[in-house]
């Protein structure tokens, strides 16, 4: 006679997936993700007193020029009258002190094409490549 009791003694149970420890480890990481993304957040006007390292560079700026062209011909930049020496030397002395010079070109609506043009040839020469012409959107 068979035990049919040894049957049921090696028999296997279902799987059960437990959703408890999963819960936990997701709140875990949410909590982690949101530690590690305020820690990247810059702490603006917080005194702070920051190690030294030899290896450290400085972060080049952006400086932004806006230079205007009347229909007289007229330059100015920044919003202040400048003659084209001027303008000239000026830029020069933007690209020396920081790389990274964008300038922008308003031309008055009855300004030559060759008047701006002229403003570009000053700017190029002054080794500045990031140039915009600024208009109005169209209505």
């Amino acid at each position: 006679m068979r035990n049919h009791r040894s049957h049921y003694l090696g028999a296997e149970e279902k799987a059960r997936i437990e959703i408890i420890p999963m819960i936990d480890i997701m709140m875990f990481l949410l909590v982690f993700f949101m530690l590690a993304t305020l820690k990247m957040i810059q702490g603006a006007g917080i005194k702070l007193d920051l190690p030294q390292s030899s290896t450290a560079e400085q972060l080049q700026k952006t400086v932004k020029v806006s230079i205007g062209v009347t229909k007289t011909g007229e330059l100015y930049m920044d919003a202040k009258p400048i003659d084209a020496n001027t303008l000239s030397a000026r830029l020069k002395g933007l690209v020396q002190g920081n790389s990274n010079v964008d300038v922008a070109i308003a031309g008055d609506e009855g300004v030559d094409y060759k008047k701006i043009i002229g403003v570009m040839d000053v700017v190029r020469a002054a080794g500045i490549s990031s140039v915009a012409l600024v208009t109005n959107p169209a209505t």
